[in-house]
């Protein structure tokens, strides 16, 4: 019994952070501590609303994509084709960049090549579909694509980059625990 509380302490440290951090703000300020107990559970709402879909739509991806397809199509020697269909799942994504990871860590779990990831992280944060068009129509097309091609740019060399100075051994690393966490 004091294992598992000792357990379930750990794997939500953060959670109980919170609760006493606004359990302490409100004991010295009421008032303050009533808006960010709001806008706390404001967020978690958003949050619940948010993942219940991407989860489904991450479960479909392990299930139905075998991972011999994944690493035809977006594994090691994918090339161009990897990094297209890593710019079309960042780009017609929906929802919070906190959303992506899990897609990232199944894509992980698939053995697509670190650099489409990364790729698909930075696309799904800067790119995406009705992101894209809120800036064209809020702050004009120069603006929008001067922002598009910088940072997607930024983002290609960046993961580029990364993928070549990652050792083979630490890549092992990286995809065996995206396995071990998509199969928690």
């Amino acid at each position: 019994m004091k294992l598992k509380l000792r357990t379930l302490f750990i794997q939500y440290k953060w959670s109980l952070f919170t609760l006493i951090l606004l359990l302490g703000i409100s004991l010295i300020s009421p008032q303050t501590g009533f808006k960010a107990s709001q806008l706390t559970f404001s967020n978690f709402l958003t949050m619940l609303s948010v993942l219940p879909p991407i989860l489904v739509l991450i479960g479909l991806l392990d299930v139905w994509i075998p991972k011999e397809i994944m690493i035809k199509y977006m594994g090691e020697h994918s090339g161009l084709k990897g990094l297209v269909i890593a710019f079309l799942l960042g780009s017609f994504a929906a929802g919070p960049l906190y959303a992506a990871f899990p897609v990232a860590a199944v894509l992980l779990k698939k053995r697509a090549k670190l650099s489409n990831v990364l790729f698909f992280l930075g696309v799904w944060s800067t790119a995406k579909l009705p992101m894209v068009m809120f800036e064209f129509t809020s702050f004009g097309s120069t603006f929008t694509l001067l922002h598009i091609a910088t940072n997607l740019t930024i983002f290609l060399i960046g993961a580029i980059l990364v993928d070549k100075l990652t050792s083979n051994a630490h890549k092992e690393l990286i995809y065996s625990t995206a396995a071990s966490l998509a199969n928690q």
